[in-house]
């Protein structure tokens, strides 16, 4: 299966308006969310939002946490506290240097 490895989450092909739908956020609000830098959409030649389904998640994540009383700069600090550790480079150097530690200890 060529989506197996759940790649498609990631591939930032959805329009705002089909966001807009699948959230049930309006379009101000997920702009919104983008200038508080809660959320990174990829922009299209023609300067059209596209997302991915990981990012119509993390907005539905968002919502919820506001609707909480979350304040968006703590959201926005633990949207980058968990994308570092995530992190392709962060978790390679981090395997690196656990090889490193079990082969001179």
């Amino acid at each position: 299966m060529p989506w197996s490895d759940g790649s498609y989450k990631i591939k930032k092909v959805i329009s705002i308006g089909t966001v807009s739908e699948l959230t049930g956020l309006s379009e101000r609000q997920i702009r919104y969310y983008e200038e508080r830098k809660l959320i990174f959409p990829e922009r299209s030649k023609t300067g059209i939002r596209k997302y991915s389904f990981q990012d119509v998640e993390t907005l539905i994540e968002i919502a919820n946490q506001l609707e909480e009383g979350v304040l968006t700069h703590e959201i926005r600090k633990e949207l980058k506290r968990r994308e570092q550790l995530i992190d392709p480079k962060v978790v390679r150097n981090s395997l690196l240097q656990g090889q490193l530690n079990a082969h001179f200890k």
